[in-house]
C-alpha cells in the first residue's frame, strides 16, 4: 500500500525535472525512460515498461520527455534517446542505452527487458 500510495504499480509521465527530483527521492528503486515523441523506439519501451510497472510494484516506473529536461539530460550524460535512468537509493546506477542490452532488435521481450533491469538490481527479479 505504502509503494501504491507513492505512485509505484503504474507508468506515467513526469511533467518537469524538479518533479523528477521529488519522485527519485520517495523511493528507493526509479526507472526513468527519457524519450523523444517523434522516436519511434520510445513508443515500444513504453509498451514493455507499461507491463512490468503492474508487475513490479516495488519499483516506480517513470517517463520524461528529453527536450523538455536538457540540465538531466546533460547531468546524467544521456545521448542516445530511448535512455532508461536506472535509480537506487536517489542514485543512479545504470542506463539501459537504446536497445544495445535487449538484443539490438526492435522485437525484444518484455523478458528479455525484465532479465535487464533485474541485472542492475532495479526490480525484484528471480
Amino acid at each position: 500500500k505504502e509503494w501504491l500510495s507513492k505512485g509505484h504499480g503504474e507508468y506515467r509521465e513526469i511533467p518537469s525535472e524538479r518533479d523528477f527530483f521529488q519522485e527519485v527521492k520517495e523511493s528507493k528503486n526509479v526507472v526513468c525512460h527519457f524519450y523523444r515523441d517523434t522516436t519511434f523506439r520510445c513508443q515500444i519501451m513504453d509498451k514493455h515498461l507499461t507491463v512490468l510497472a503492474k508487475k513490479h510494484i516495488e519499483t516506480k516506473f517513470l517517463k520524461l520527455n528529453a527536450e523538455k529536461s536538457p540540465f538531466l539530460c546533460e547531468r546524467l550524460r544521456i545521448k542516445v534517446i530511448p535512455t532508461l535512468a536506472l535509480i537506487k537509493d536517489g542514485k543512479t546506477q545504470d542506463y539501459v542505452v537504446g536497445f544495445t542490452d535487449l538484443g539490438n532488435t526492435d522485437d525484444f521481450t518484455t523478458e528479455t527487458l525484465e532479465w535487464r533491469l533485474g541485472c542492475a538490481d532495479v526490480i525484484n527479479y528471480r
